[in-house]
């Protein structure tokens, strides 16, 4: 496989700024060494509880050299502090978080059509920032010679929570906005409108297969990769979701948003007990609700896009373990524990992900398109969290300092992240651009 590796730069790393012109508008974009950088550039607008509306061109030069808010959200459940170890990168919460940033070398010039990633992050429908530092595009950017846009959604009961009263799916309405937003203005930053990548991890990879299914979807982008999607536990989630539609309709629309939040929190405890692995992601999706088909019409809208997309879809080995750690009477009993967690680890890796991944690569097949299944191994070495959900993401996105304090990084080194990241960023960075399979990644991915 041909990395395409990005060549030094051609002048020394200029700080300051540039004005992008593009249909948005003129973008004071941030000049970032070797980078250039327009952040919480807003894609669209949206009132609480209502569909966006994408946003025109601004008649003014809009200030894009600053950071994406994130969207409003209680404390990541899962301890994934991807926000980072300090205050460096401050993403106040808003619900004006209709935005997006977008990082490209610094030396792209308009119409040298460099493969695109729009990048949608994870984090259970319910946390996360497309701008926390350790979803960081540089390297990728660096290295690669690519343009990475990075979507900041709403999410929670503001973004995946509906019913006939309050519309559902608005999150993925957004990404819908976020885009269209990218093909009108890409370009202007030396990227290709029509090599477009979506990309995500987790919830956001769900979301990846869930754009799909929309109609406009398969129109806005061309190639997509879906890191860990549960989609094991997509289905069969309406009486789960209607019953917490109910309950959180007792809040008025217009409340305040701490108690928003805090009665979303109320609703997410009470679901866990009652059902099952789907109610450890609450929200999500919701199918028979624009933009998305009814659930039984989803398998048939999944292969008839197939030919349309090619898709690089994959699972971690040992996903689960970030969730089991601890949970199992392994210190009292090493042997035994350790091989009750083992078998843990591996059945609700396979009920969550791993079988629906099986299943949308062999769907996707059939229907005539092309699909990569990877397992992300996690290199040498052996740790408790080997190979869990979410130890890929520092080898993509980041770097150690971001990553510093998170428990995807027990037990890995700095050196590791140096070794391993740039083989993986770049066979990432070869399907966005061709879509070839990853190749030269044999410690770390199995390829199908």
């Amino acid at each position: 496989m041909t990395h395409h590796a990005t060549p030094a730069p051609r002048s020394a790393p200029v700080h300051g700024t540039r004005v992008v012109h593009g249909p948005a508008g003129e973008l004071l974009a941030r000049l970032d060494g070797d980078l250039l950088r327009a952040g919480a550039v807003r894609y669209a607008r949206a009132d609480r509880f209502r569909p966006p509306v994408d946003e025109p061109r601004s008649t003014e030069p809009v200030d894009a050299t600053g950071w994406s808010p994130s969207a409003p959200q209680p404390p990541d459940p899962l301890g994934l502090d991807v926000f980072g170890p300090d205050s460096s990168r401050p993403l106040p919460p808003s619900e004006d978080c209709l935005r997006l940033t977008v990082t490209a070398p610094a030396d792209a010039a308009p119409g040298e059509d460099l493969p695109v990633i729009v990048w949608i992050h994870g984090g259970s429908y319910v946390s996360g920032a497309g701008d926390a530092i350790s979803y960081d595009p540089a390297s990728l950017v660096r290295e690669q010679r690519l343009v990475v846009v990075a979507v900041t959604y709403r999410l929670g009961v503001l973004g995946f929570l509906g019913d006939e009263v309050r519309p559902a799916n608005l999150g993925l309405l957004d990404l819908l906005s976020a885009l269209r937003w990218v093909r009108r203005n890409i370009a202007a930053f030396g990227g290709d409108p029509a090599a477009v990548t979506a990309m995500g991890e987790s919830a956001g990879g769900d979301a990846v297969a869930h754009l799909l299914l929309t109609a406009e979807g398969p129109g806005l982008f061309h190639r997509a990769i879906i890191q860990s999607a549960p989609l094991g536990i997509s289905r069969r989630r309406a009486a789960m979701n209607a019953t917490m539609a109910r309950a959180l309709r007792q809040v008025p629309d217009d409340a305040p948003l701490g108690v928003l939040l805090a009665a979303q929190q109320r609703v997410t405890r009470r679901v866990l007990p009652r059902h099952g692995l789907r109610g450890a992601m609450p929200f999500g999706p919701q199918y028979g609700f624009a933009p998305l088909p009814s659930e039984d019409r989803r398998e048939a809208v999944w292969a008839r896009v197939a030919a349309d997309v090619e898709v690089l879809v994959g699972t971690n080995a040992r996903e689960a373990a970030l969730f089991l750690a601890g949970r199992t009477p392994g210190e009292r009993a090493p042997v035994v524990g350790g091989l009750l967690l083992e078998g843990a680890v591996s059945a609700l890796t396979a009920a969550v992900y791993g079988r629906a991944a099986d299943r949308f690569v062999d769907r996707h097949r059939r229907g005539g398109g092309r699909a990569v299944r990877y397992t992300f191994l996690g290199g040498p070495g052996h740790h408790p969290l080997r190979a869990a959900h979410a130890t890929e993401l520092p080898l993509l996105l980041g770097d150690a300092a971001a990553w510093q304090g998170v428990p995807v990084l027990a037990g890995r080194e700095d050196a590791d992240l140096r070794t391993w990241g740039p083989p993986l960023r770049a066979a990432w960075a070869e399907f966005a651009r061709s879509g070839r399979p990853p190749t030269d990644v044999p410690d770390l991915l199995h390829v199908d």
